[in-house]
């Protein structure tokens, strides 16, 4: 095990091979720019960020989401705008179609 005081597993992209595949490659910088990519354990892209080079990403945000789509893969619910974990979801259907906004009130945000 390689010591980097990292709690979690970081890899380079020397010469831009992997972000070349998921098109975050700058050609003319030489750098990977900022992506995020939530890759399900079937290996399906579930969501994707991709950011210029000045803004940071949030990680409480990819945090949530992959709280988020862990729970769908368990329950087969679907998540509302804003949920956070322990929060209502939502069962999908027909009964559901148009009518989010009756079962579904999002909390205000500060």
């Amino acid at each position: 095990m390689i010591e980097s005081g990292v709690p979690y597993p970081m890899l380079s992209d020397a010469g831009g091979k992997v972000g070349k595949l998921y098109g975050v490659y700058d050609e003319d910088a030489g750098v990977n720019i900022r992506g995020r990519f939530i890759i399900d354990p079937d290996g399906i892209i579930q969501a994707m960020e991709v950011l210029s080079p000045p803004v940071g990403r949030n990680v409480a945000e990819l945090i949530r989401q992959v709280q988020a789509f862990q729970h769908v893969r368990e329950t087969g619910e679907v998540i509302p705008s804003g949920w956070q974990p322990g929060k209502p979801t939502l069962k999908p259907g027909p009964d559901l179609a148009g009518k989010v906004w009756k079962v579904w009130k999002p909390e205000k945000i500060s």
